[in-house]
């Protein structure tokens, strides 16, 4: 079974048996419950979660971004126990804000004017001028478009408020005005990232000339909006390249979701940029997480990060043994080896995944055997065996989208002697399997 371990610890052999996250099955109790509150109280949301589910395979639980609630006692004292803690930094006026730190769980507001049996939740959505489009709704949000943070009220009745929200590098249900100057940059830095080139003449160039653009984006717009348009178009392009996430992207937009349900991005790169990769990363406010290791076999590992106000986690692969797992991989240069691994290879063949690739997969949160049956059904799109099967947590990925591969690359590759004459021809021939859709069903877990 695959490991992870934490970079504080990364230095003890021990820490590659401990794993470092837990369920939380309160946390899952305490907003399961709200969310059926809401199902029972709202027909609205109630019509929608059966939409999510028969025509995207998603869980209407798992698009929940924030649920308000009124300030008492016994609702702390519910929160406390289901291991919520108060954000000071993040609540509308009069209000307090309540975060879950060892999971992936809505945010709680909590708020004294609110009436005993008053509730909202909102649904996270790419956009809710798109929500609202396609579900017949006349688009009235608080804010204009591209600010920190915009909700578009669905439904309300009788004590209960159920709205969509978008957002832009903000948590919180108090965002800071920006300007129209603002909005304007976020359009241009969106554009940029957009169409940024991806071949150069050298992997140096390209690595390079896209931290100058992070560094750019950063300037006009800060740091946290930067990172979100930043993986929106990663996204993006990835997509162009992948026919189950093509297909099932449709199927979101459908009902105005997008891609709102992203768990996360993984990148695989060469040893020789690994450190650069993670350096972006820091820049656009990623903190560093656990680290993973794939086996003795397989002979790669991973850094996870997380950036917080975005809710965006990279996996970060590149091809690594046991001892080097123990250091500091992500910051100081890994050598060039005289072999390639699973992930030195993929990168070999088709580029780095920050560059010509693009992202090795994208998870997201999904109803797994619903995903599964769909997919397969409709679109004759394969779901192979889970690598991860517990009650709690379930993965899988959708078959490689096969990608041609560049002759010069292999012939590189060759002459190297990194390939064999076999595999030449089979990569000639055949190509070389590029990316997949993860299909991830989580309970009471935090996001691995």
């Amino acid at each position: 079974m695959s490991q992870t371990l934490d970079p504080t610890t990364a230095t003890d052999p021990t820490a590659l048996t401990q794993f470092t996250w837990h369920p939380q099955p309160a946390a899952e109790r305490f907003v399961r419950d709200r969310v059926a509150e809401l199902l029972a109280r709202c027909p609205d949301a109630k019509r929608l979660s059966e939409r999510m589910a028969t025509d995207t395979g998603t869980r209407f639980p798992d698009w929940v971004d924030y649920i308000e609630l009124p300030d008492d006692a016994d609702v702390r004292r519910q929160l406390a126990a289901a291991g919520y803690v108060e954000r000071a930094d993040c609540a509308h006026e009069g209000a307090t804000c309540w975060i879950q730190p060892h999971g992936v769980f809505p945010m709680v507001s909590l708020d004294p004017a609110l009436g005993a049996d008053d509730i909202e939740v909102a649904i996270k959505v790419d956009s809710v001028a798109d929500f609202a489009a396609a579900n017949n709704l006349f688009p009235t949000p608080a804010r204009p478009p591209l600010s920190p943070a915009r909700e578009l009220i669905v439904a309300t009745r009788d004590g209960v408020v159920f709205s969509a929200v978008e957002r832009h590098g903000y948590r919180g249900t108090n965002p800071p005005a920006v300007t129209d100057e603002h909005r304007v940059r976020m359009l241009q830095e969106s554009e940029r990232f957009r169409c940024r080139p991806r071949q150069f003449a050298n992997d140096d160039e390209g690595f390079d000339f896209a931290e100058r653009l992070v560094d750019h984006a950063i300037e006009q717009v800060g740091r946290d909006a930067a990172c979100d348009l930043f993986f929106a178009a990663e996204r993006e392009f990835w997509q162009r390249r992948n026919r189950a996430a093509k297909f099932q992207k449709a199927r979101q937009d459908k009902l105005g979701l997008g891609w709102a349900n992203h768990d996360h991005h993984t990148y695989r790169s060469s040893r020789k940029h690994f450190p650069q990769l993670i350096r972006i990363w820091e820049k656009l406010g990623f903190e560093l997480r656990e680290r993973f290791y794939a086996g003795a076999e397989a002979g790669w590992g991973a850094q996870v990060a997380e950036q917080p106000n975005t809710g965006i986690i990279t996996f970060n692969d590149v091809d690594l043994s046991p001892e080097e797992l123990m250091e500091d991989f992500s910051h100081n240069p890994l050598p060039q080896r005289k072999e390639l691994g699973t992930v030195g290879l993929w990168c070999a063949l088709h580029g780095e995944s920050f560059l010509q690739a693009g992202m090795h997969h994208l998870e997201c949160q999904f109803d797994f055997d619903a995903l599964k049956e769909q997919l397969e059904s409709q679109a004759n799109i394969k779901v192979m065996k889970p690598f991860t099967d517990f009650p709690y947590l379930r993965q899988a990925f959708t078959e490689g989208e096969r990608w041609p591969v560049k002759p010069e690359r292999i012939d590189r590759l060759l002459e190297s002697k990194l390939i064999t004459p076999q595999q030449a021809r089979q990569f000639r021939e055949q190509g070389a399997i590029g990316s997949h859709l993860e299909n991830r069903s989580k309970n009471s877990t935090r996001c691995l």
